[in-house]
Parts: C-alpha cells; structure tokens; sequence
C-alpha cells in the first residue's frame, strides 16, 4: 500500500480558511509587521510569501526593509519601536541576518507578546515549564501536521534528528508534552549508528539540513517519517528524506509542500493570538 503522503501545503490551506473565518469576527484586523535586513533573496522569497498569506486573510502586513550595512543598534532601534507602537500586534525579524548581528540578541530583544516566531526567551521558557504562550513556528507546524493526518503520538517513539534551537529542541517538548505523550529521542551528529535508532521509531523527523539522510534502509515499514530540513544543490531543493523512504513508509512528506506553508500558518495563529479579542 503506497505511504499516505503529509501534505503540509493541503492542511495550511484549510487552517487559514478557518483563520480568515476567526479575523472577520474581530474588533480589527491583526496588524503584522516584518523586518528584513539587506537583500538576502531566499529572506525576501519567505517575507513575500508570508505577506500574501496576511493579504488572504484579511490582516495587515508592514514592511520594513533596512540596508545590508544596518549597524546592530539600528536594528535594535527598530526593534523597540516595533515594540513600542501599540497598532502593531506582532512582528519578526527574517533571519538569518548580515554578518555583524547577533540573532539571539535580536530575537530576545523582541517584546514576548509580540514576538510572533516564539523565540524569545520568555517564550521558550513558557514551552518548557508547560505554561501557554506564543510556539516556535516549524515545531508547531510538525506537530499539526502530523495530528492532522492522525498519525498516532501517545505512547509512541519519535526520533528527531536535529537539535537545533529552531525544530528540534522545541519539538522534543512539544510532542512530549501532557496531551500529546510521544516518547522522544533527540538525535544529532554525535549520534553512533543512527539507523539503529531509526529503525525502532514509529516516527522519525528528519532537521538536520543533510541532503538525503534518512533512506529507505533506515525507516521501519509502515513508520511515519518528516522531512523538515532542506538543502540546496545544484540551484535545487533537497529534502532530509530520500526517495526512497516513500517505498516503505507508511505516511511521508513530499520532496516539497512539507511544512513551509504550515509553518507560516503557524506565524499567523500566534498572531492572531497575540491580537486583543475584546
């Protein structure tokens, strides 16, 4: 039986179609602000893309483009004017950044209730501690997905490959977290024998930005298997996930339309979330 394919785009689309429906019913429309720092045209690609999503759905969306050679106290500067301007519910700065600026500095600079891509400190801390608050984007959108599609999670091993700040980590809490109960191993490049670990998991989520990593041999039929990183060879995109790992799992996403959509979706509810409702 073929693997029931994830289709992150399909779910996005029916997620801001419900969203659109929740910001008629609002006082006023969400009002997003982005910022993007030189001319970085993968930034520019993603902010466009994020702007035509807010068009969709009836909110508001702020450009503000500031040069390459943007000193890091201008930017913080507009950081804290963002923060400061109360017709603005949300914003985020497009990472990465020019040389010269320290991303972190910038993300926790970010006021926690505007701080739409869920990095700030304050944030995380609210993920850990199990406390709500405003998600991590990508993690958020790798755990609709799978929900979406049913996939189970309660009681089940997922294996993450990648533990960075932006997937893996946050995800490791999110899918086990109380209500969703997913025994989680974080995996990464000092891992010995990957596939060993692989090979046991009922799901296998794949961050790691290494061109074809997971393959067919590594994935337990009929286990689900995610491809969140991406790299680019040869001006193509390529996935975590080899082709061949659609052979034998049992739910897979494509080489492309796995979680970029949702992972804006996921942009947008934080945002509406973070817009008052009274």
């Amino acid at each position: 039986m073929p693997a029931v394919r994830l289709d992150g785009d399909a779910l996005a689309a029916t997620l801001r179609r419900g969203m659109a429906a929740e910001v008629a019913r609002l006082p006023r429309p969400p009002r997003m602000a982005t910022v993007l720092v030189g001319d970085n045209p993968a930034s520019r690609s993603y902010i466009a893309r994020k702007h035509a999503d807010c068009a969709e759905l009836g909110i508001r969306a702020d450009p503000v483009a500031l040069p390459a050679d943007t000193p890091a106290a201008d930017l913080l500067a507009t950081v804290a004017r963002l923060n400061a301007d109360p017709a603005v519910d949300g914003f985020f700065v497009q990472f990465p950044l020019p040389a010269g600026h320290d991303e972190l500095a910038v993300a926790a600079a970010i006021a926690p209730g505007k701080d739409i891509d869920g990095l700030h400190p304050v944030n995380l801390g609210r993920l850990v501690t199990g406390q709500p608050g405003l998600r991590p984007c990508t993690p958020a959108a790798v755990l609709a997905l799978l929900q979406g599609y049913d996939v189970p999670l309660a009681g089940r091993h997922v294996v993450i490959v990648g533990r960075g700040l932006l997937v893996g980590r946050p995800l490791a809490l999110m899918l086990s977290a109380r209500g969703v109960d997913a025994t989680v191993t974080l995996a990464h490049s000092a891992t010995p024998d990957l596939a060993a670990l692989t090979r046991r998991a009922d799901v296998v989520i794949a961050a790691a930005s290494r061109p074809d990593l997971i393959r067919a041999d590594m994935i337990r039929p009929g286990a689900a298997a995610v491809g969140v990183g991406i790299s680019y060879m040869d001006g193509q995109m390529v996935s975590d996930l080899a082709a061949d790992v659609a052979q034998v799992a049992g739910h897979v996403t494509p080489p492309h339309g796995s979680v970029g959509a949702l992972t804006r979706a996921m942009l947008l509810r934080n945002l509406i979330d973070a817009c008052p409702h009274g």
